[in-house]
């Protein structure tokens, strides 16, 4: 606090905040998005679900443990900017290998502190998701709006953010071999997968079903991933070619790419979810399961009628649709993040689910 006021945060209602630049120094145009994480930035931020969004933390002070290499999520991380109250430039971690600024800087992130992230985050949440822009504290309002306005929104995050070609992650004494189709895949779930021996195969989001199932898999994974779900048809047809074939998971992205492969809807949320902290019901068991989340859209409930799917998780909170399964039993989803990096432990069982159905050949 206390530094020299160099750049303003102005919101697409022309709210305007003002603050301090760290990372990378230039304008951005970006959706906002609220993390109410109070632990876990790079995990956030290394995120490809989070891909072109200005992620607003609302915990007080970042980058105290600073950067390291091993806890990314994705090598090049594709955030737009990160918003904070208080940068912490001077971090204590025995395991650190750079600070935040240096991270988002080597990647052309911009980073914005300085301002009262919590009263950002309640307006967003009364008024709903908007975009903004950050600038230099010379730009008025009025402009800053109309440059919000003339800049498009992107459609072709996922293509953006998937690997280009097949890639391979072996694990010792595998029983299963999964297809994961890649639209911004955390690294963690590879992991999570890894200790259920899964050798995983990684193929780009465009891959269609017939080169899938030529690998022969005993499941596919549906990943997370930014944006819409509707701006990858190439998924969804792919998806809709394997229900019935192999067992499915799918996660965040892939939740939703699964409601619209079997003939449901989703639709754009008036609050994203983002966080470690989200109490999700399980209509199963009926326990509650605190859950990390990152996204924007959701799945329309009253679509699943004939769909064969059936809702098994919902939100605590607001009601939405946090997890399916297929009547057929072999394809489940859920909206939240199982792998937990950053966040707690309690859905990790949705993996051995996964595992349990394709030791049954495809069926729960």
């Amino acid at each position: 606090m206390g530094k020299k006021i160099n750049a303003k945060l102005i919101c697409e209602n022309g709210r305007e905040f003002y603050g301090t630049y760290f990372g990378a120094e230039k304008e951005v145009v970006c959706p906002l998005a609220v993390s109410t994480a109070m632990v876990g930035y790079q995990e956030a931020i290394s995120d490809p679900t989070s891909a072109s969004l200005g992620v607003v933390i609302t915990y007080p002070i970042i980058g105290n443990y600073g950067i390291t290499d091993e806890d990314n999520e994705t090598k090049t991380p594709s955030l737009a900017a990160l918003i904070v109250r208080e940068y912490n430039d001077m971090p204590s971690n025995f395991r650190c290998t750079r600070t935040l600024s240096e991270w988002l800087e080597e990647n052309g992130i911009v980073g914005f502190s300085g301002i009262d992230t919590r009263a950002l985050a309640k307006m967003l949440r009364e008024e709903g998701s908007m975009r903004g822009i950050i600038t230099t504290p010379e730009t008025t309002a009025e402009e800053g709006v109309k440059r919000i306005k003339e800049t498009a929104e992107s459609t072709d995050l996922v293509k953006k953010v998937s690997s280009k070609k097949t890639w391979y992650v072996r694990t010792a004494d595998h029983k299963f071999n999964v297809v994961a189709i890649d639209c911004g895949i955390k690294q963690n779930i590879i992991k999570m997968l890894g200790k259920r021996a899964c050798n995983v195969t990684v193929v780009p989001y465009n891959t269609s079903a017939e080169e899938i199932l030529a690998l022969k898999p005993d499941g596919v994974l549906i990943s997370n991933g930014p944006g819409n779900p509707e701006d990858v048809s190439e998924v969804i047809k792919t998806v809709s070619s394997l229900l019935d074939k192999v067992a499915i998971l799918g996660i965040g992205l892939g939740h939703q790419v699964l409601c619209l492969a079997s003939g449901g809807k989703v639709y754009k949320m008036k609050n994203s979810h983002c966080g470690g902290n989200h109490p999700v019901r399980n209509l199963e068991t009926g326990k509650i399961e605190i859950t990390a989340q990152n996204h924007s859209f959701a799945v329309c409930e009253e679509s699943l009628k004939g769909t064969g799917l059936i809702v098994t998780h919902k939100n605590v909170l607001d009601g939405t649709v946090e997890g399916m399964k297929l009547e057929s039993g072999n394809a489940l989803s859920v909206q939240h993040h199982p792998e937990s990096a950053p966040g707690p432990q309690d859905s990790e069982y949705i993996f051995d689910v996964f595992a349990e159905m394709m030791s049954k050949g495809g069926k729960e």
